[in-house]
């Protein structure tokens, strides 16, 4: 919604004062986009292990939307702009105010964050049946002409439409694996991953159990959109922006905080878009390599080159753990902690890999 600190939360994820945060709805019109780095604790210590003279973590884009209030699916507060650049990202964190602000307004007059979160699944579901029903209109008309594809395609259309008229978010529909591939070209807002960012006062940050909506908003989102939230404080990542590493730890002991609340958001997210990391290290880098749960080898080489995938003959594979436990990769072979990996390996986060290949 509007004013529950999504741009200011989108500054601190990249460490600037880019988006306009501003008292008063609608203030982000145009969606502010920004390539945050994932913190990974691992990178420094393989960098140091391999003497490396450069570290390049992984990333993830981020995107600040403007809040969408109700009737958004109908048009209302530019609502009908809103969802189209919400349709265009691949997963969704929904911030929603825990926070009491005399000083802020609530486009609802109080704070609710059930009834916020109700309000937008509502607009993405109501918005999700309009474009559901055309798509169903359409595989009708090409399903009596024996098309299979449109016969599939109206099958789960079927299945999801009751789902939807209840007010459920579709990621919440049971699908076999073949219906979620059909209905991805659905493109649906409610069927994309998402998690909760529950906005709480600086001074509730370090005790945010305690804060009642926070409970409230957990158990809500594991029982109705089968997902997890997490606790940032918008206003204390604000003011982190401007301080050195070495100051924000001190900041946030001062507050009784053991790490940036952005950090925990950044790394759920990250594995909320199905991303797992692998790393390459020697004297020239060590780097974080992004790919999907259930890569093999030759696609997660294929990350750093095309040719790596084609060619691609074995991989050299040990555990960030085994790594770092023996110190090297020399003493990780000799311990026989180093395997050859195929074709078929699937890569496991964390993995440190070589690769062979031959083009």
């Amino acid at each position: 919604m509007p004013n529950v600190g999504k741009s200011t939360l989108f500054n601190a994820l990249i460490r600037t004062r880019k988006a306009e945060a501003a008292n008063y709805p609608f203030c982000t019109i145009d969606p502010n986009v920004g390539v945050v780095v994932v913190p990974d604790a691992r990178l420094g210590v393989l960098s140091k292990i391999s003497s490396s003279k450069k570290t390049i973590p992984a990333s993830v884009e981020f995107v600040d939307i403007a809040g969408l209030v109700k009737g958004a699916s109908e048009g209302e507060g530019l609502g009908n702009k809103f969802l189209s650049h919400i349709r265009e990202v691949d997963a969704i964190v929904q911030v929603v105010r825990c926070f009491e602000d005399e000083n802020i307004q609530h486009v609802h007059g109080g704070i609710d964050p059930i009834r916020d979160i109700e309000v937008i699944t509502t607009e993405l579901v109501l918005a999700d049946l309009a474009s559901l029903q055309k798509r169903k209109d359409k595989a009708e008309k090409l399903a009596r002409g024996k098309d299979k594809t449109a016969a599939a395609e109206l099958a789960v259309a079927q299945k999801l439409e009751p789902h939807l008229n209840a007010g459920k978010p579709a990621i919440t529909c049971e699908r076999t694996l073949e219906e979620r591939k059909v209905s991805r070209e659905f493109f649906l807002l409610s069927d994309k991953p998402t998690l909760f960012a529950c906005n709480v006062a600086e001074s509730d940050m370090a005790k945010a159990d305690q804060n009642p909506h926070v409970g409230r908003i957990r158990q809500y989102v594991q029982t109705h959109h089968a997902t997890e939230a997490v606790v940032i404080s918008a206003q204390i990542e604000s003011d982190l922006i401007d301080l050195t590493p070495e100051e924000q730890i001190e900041y946030l002991k001062g507050l009784g905080v053991a790490e940036s609340g952005v950090n925990h958001l950044i790394r759920a997210s990250y594995h909320l878009l199905g991303l797992r990391t692998y790393f390459t290290t020697g004297e020239k880098e060590t780097r974080a390599w992004t790919i999907h749960q259930g890569d093999t080898a030759p696609r997660a080489a294929g990350v750093i080159h095309t040719d790596f995938e084609r060619g691609f003959i074995a991989a050299e594979t040990t555990s960030y753990d085994d790594l770092t436990r023996f110190g090297s990769f020399l003493k990780a072979r000799e311990a026989g902690k180093v395997r050859i990996e195929g074709k078929d390996y699937v890569v496991a986060d964390g993995d440190v890999m070589e690769f062979r290949f031959n083009v």
